[in-house]
């Protein structure tokens, strides 16, 4: 058993485990040819963690970077309906367009790939006016599913080997499918106006990716994410009891199922969703965000949730851009590790949410060498 897999069980690993996201900041430096010397020979993320020496529990350690914020291992398709998707090139920038063809209408999205800042963004949504496409937007669900792709999952958990997991981070509650298809705020004025059509989408979406989350915890994976962002801000407590609580839940109980267990991706303020979130039997979140850019402390969020209730963090974008001495990030590292020591059994030390693009290599380092040196009890 690695460590990885202790922390799943809630037993204590042999030190603390430290599984950090590079998935952004490799990408960049590849893509624009300023790897240091030192990792050149690195091809994708998973050779930078094993050149590291550190442990693996990524949802994105698959994905293409320039394709979407999640995803790769569910394929998407559809019923009944032609998609067609076009890609292109503008100033380095990567632009899909897709068309979704009904017999009725069509539906439109774009997704812009930023080259000079290594992220994605959504240029078109889906759903522009929700009145006027409401039928095409309950076709586009009833027609969507998701198959999980065995092959792919397989090679790369083999490739990650006894250094990890890999979890399969390709799925989104009903609050945040209206988040990605129309934006929040449209979102919010959908659920206010017609709430009974609105349930009814939600509850299309839910049992799609519920049917996905079964296939992919009956066929061995062990760790599923749910990609949400649960930032209060987007996702308040009252919205996650009416729209997510379920899926939440009812994705949580597959899972103990087959043996797996159910995480949510985690921004921002997280501090009054944290017991409503645990309630629903989520096994952890990934990337709690603490101030400035969240609102609790990880050992204050370790108190506040169950005693098997995982949660990763620990290193944002103030710790890589301001900690620029050794020195500097020894002394943050060993402080965190003594306020995080009683819950080493259910805690993940990684970035926040990513690692920033301008992250100096050295910091990288130093981050490593100061968790090589404090991870296990004196």
């Amino acid at each position: 058993m690695n460590n990885v897999e202790s922390i799943l069980q809630n037993k204590t690993p042999s030190g603390i485990v430290y599984a950090p996201n590079y998935w952004q900041w490799f990408s960049h430096h590849q893509n624009h040819g300023t790897l240091p010397d030192e990792i050149k020979h690195c091809k994708n993320q998973l050779d930078l963690i094993n050149y590291l020496g550190l442990d693996v529990f990524s949802r994105n350690i698959y994905c293409r970077q320039d394709e979407y914020w999640f995803g790769g291992i569910c394929d998407e398709s559809f019923d009944e309906i032609e998609v067609a998707t076009t890609v292109r090139t503008e100033n380095k920038d990567r632009i899909t367009d897709k068309e979704y063809h009904f017999k009725t209408g069509k539906l439109t999205e774009q997704i812009r790939y930023i080259f000079n800042e290594s992220t994605v963004v959504q240029k078109k949504f889906l759903i522009t006016d929700y009145a006027e496409q409401a039928d095409l937007f309950e076709q586009f669900l009833v027609s969507r599913k998701w198959t999980f792709n065995q092959p792919k999952f397989d090679a790369i958990q083999q490739a990650v080997g006894d250094k990890g997991i890999v979890v399969v981070g390709d799925f989104f509650s009903p609050l945040k499918m209206l988040h990605l298809a129309m934006d929040p705020i449209h979102s919010v004025y959908f659920l206010m106006e017609d709430p009974e059509f609105a349930r009814t989408l939600l509850d299309l979406h839910e049992k799609a990716q519920l049917k996905s989350i079964q296939q992919c915890v009956s066929k061995g994976v062990k760790a599923i994410m749910a990609m949400d962002n649960l930032d209060t801000m987007f996702h308040p407590p009252d919205y996650v009891q009416d729209y997510s609580a379920s899926f939440y839940q009812k994705a949580s109980e597959i899972c103990h199922a087959h043996g797996a267990k159910f995480f949510i991706h985690a921004c921002g303020n997280q501090k009054e969703n944290l017991p409503l979130i645990a309630s629903c039997g989520v096994d952890g979140l990934e990337g709690v965000a603490f101030p400035p850019f969240g609102n609790v402390e990880l050992d204050e969020a370790m108190r506040m949730t169950p005693e098997h209730f995982i949660i990763s963090g620990g290193i944002s974008a103030i710790e890589t851009r301001d900690l620029k001495t050794k020195e500097e990030v020894f002394a943050y590292v060993k402080s965190l590790f003594e306020r995080m020591r009683p819950y080493e059994n259910r805690f993940i030390f990684s970035a926040s949410c990513n690692t920033p693009i301008d992250t100096n290599w050295d910091t990288i380092k130093h981050f490593r060498d100061a968790w090589i040196k404090y991870k296990k009890s004196v």
